[in-house]
């Protein structure tokens, strides 16, 4: 038996093909493109995931002969998208992104309403799914009268792989209609969004078969089946699936082009006064939450393009021992931020700069300013008395040793370099297939990867990180009265 993993990301779709074991056979990649009609607009044609999943399944198909033996898949994608259908089941508009914030006026109004917070346990943030509606609603009401069901981009490949209406908890947790404690729609939110639960998809766990995949894509594909498909995830969580991040105490930093520190937890602890997601796990009876800044190693690559480096370039002279705070101080807001201070307007800045600093202090600024951000969502998750005494350390900044002492370092806590392999969304993905369709447990597939390295805080330096920390945290009020 095999099973198949997609991801279906921002910019592009990957496809997984794992053994029964759960051991990689091949991966391919297709690309597409966001359009930005406007600013602050982001989005995308569904039909460019469909070609893009066509091409990668026809890849696998012809590469690998193992592909014949599949018999179960997992979709995860990138939340909060508005895929909008009429009663026949055609798109009506190209999907609004979870990037795209047209609707920071509609998201305020909703986060102001009675209940909101409470029954979603998160803030209304422009890129969720709702505001988005209201926006439709207001700005292009002939859509959103012909609007029979929203899907999230998650929900859309599965609608296309098994023919139905389904969406799994961990994605739909971020749309602000969902009852993220009970685990269903909540007539009180919908009503708050002015939809109704007949436009939403039916709701099933992430482990669960949605459905199975349809007797055209059966025979299109070459397969004899009976193939399941699983309710799937969203990308966060189907990455803890991948890492094996499912009870308390278990979770991971993701250096991205945002930064991601997510926690797993057992019960249902929402705190949106932090500004803290808090989702449900792609797992039963499990949440998560998470603390997300906008500008990880996108910082670093943004310093790399103003300077005519690359990233590495950037950091290689810093591969020695971690050095004290630097003067520079960086502020990681080039596109706003999340955790903690949910403010889509705020910029970043340098302060300290001097006529002898150099490209290196400013490397190393932007190092410490992402760490301080991530340290920022760490506060946050202690402050619900999550227990994170050890992280792993994913995503394309982690390749800097140094970074990654500087991180440990900034947290108090180890961080855990995964040994070379596949760990993210797409193994979580096939993971959550695997289990649909074999009925296996959770606790047998979702393993921890074997670790390469773990990087303990640097104990002398410590101290003097957490005073550069509370200097980052006292910048924030004073660039904002400035701004």
């Amino acid at each position: 038996m095999t099973f198949l993993g997609i991801d279906l990301g921002t910019s592009g779709l990957r496809v997984l093909l794992i053994d029964e074991d759960g051991r990689p056979i091949g991966a391919t990649e297709r690309h597409y493109q966001a359009t930005h009609p406007h600013p602050g607009w982001s989005e995308q044609n569904p039909a460019d995931w469909i070609a893009a999943l066509d091409a990668a399944i026809e890849e696998l198909r012809d590469t690998y002969p193992q592909f014949a033996d599949l018999r179960g898949i997992g979709v995860a994608g990138h939340m909060h998208g508005a895929t909008l259908l009429d009663k026949n089941g055609d798109v009506l508009r190209p999907c609004i992104l979870w990037n795209d914030t047209r609707s920071h006026a509609q998201a305020a109004k909703l986060d102001g309403t009675d209940h909101v917070r409470t029954l979603s346990g998160n803030i209304v943030f422009p890129g969720f799914t709702a505001p988005k509606l209201e926006w439709v609603r207001e700005h292009e009401p002939e859509v959103f009268a012909k609007t029979a069901k929203v899907l999230l981009p998650t929900a859309y490949l599965n609608a296309y792989l098994c023919g139905d209406y389904v969406a799994d908890m961990s994605d739909s947790a971020g749309t602000s209609w969902l009852d993220v404690g009970e685990r269903c729609w909540s007539e009180t939110l919908l009503s708050a969004g002015h939809m109704h639960q007949d436009q939403m998809p039916r709701l099933v766990e992430g482990t669960e078969e949605a459905g199975q995949l349809r007797p055209e894509l059966l025979r299109k594909w070459g397969l004899t089946g009976p193939v399941s498909v699983a309710g799937g995830a969203g990308d966060n969580a189907a990455a803890a699936c991948g890492i094996g991040a499912q009870n308390e105490g278990q979770g991971f930093v993701s250096l991205g082009t945002s930064g991601v520190l997510l926690s797993a937890r057992d019960g249902y602890h929402p705190a949106p006064e932090t500004a803290l997601h808090t989702f449900c796990h792609a797992i039963p009876g499990r949440w998560y939450q998470m603390g997300v800044m906008l500008s990880a190693t996108d910082s670093l690559n943004w310093l790399a393009r103003i300077t005519g480096q690359n990233p590495i370039e950037l950091t290689s002279k810093l591969d020695g021992d971690l050095k004290n705070p630097g003067p520079v101080r960086y502020l990681p807001y080039l596109a706003g931020e999340r955790t903690p201070h949910n403010d889509a307007e705020i910029r970043g800045s340098f302060t300290g700069l001097a006529a002898e600093t150099s490209r290196e202090d400013l490397t190393r600024a932007v190092l410490e300013g992402v760490a301080f951000g991530l340290r920022d969502s760490f506060e946050a998750l202690l402050a619900t008395n999550a227990k994170l005494d050890q992280l792993i350390a994913i995503g394309g900044g982690s390749a800097s040793r140094y970074w990654i002492r500087l991180i440990a370092t900034a947290l108090g806590v180890p961080l855990s370099l995964p040994k070379s392999g596949e760990f993210g969304a797409a193994l979580g993905a096939a993971r959550l297939g695997m289990i649909a369709a074999t009925g296996a447990s959770t606790h047998s597939i979702m393993t921890v990867p074997d670790v390469r390295e773990t990087i303990d805080p640097d104990a002398n330096l410590i101290g003097v990180f957490d005073e550069a920390y509370g200097a980052f945290r006292a910048a924030y009020p004073a660039i904002k009265s400035i701004q």
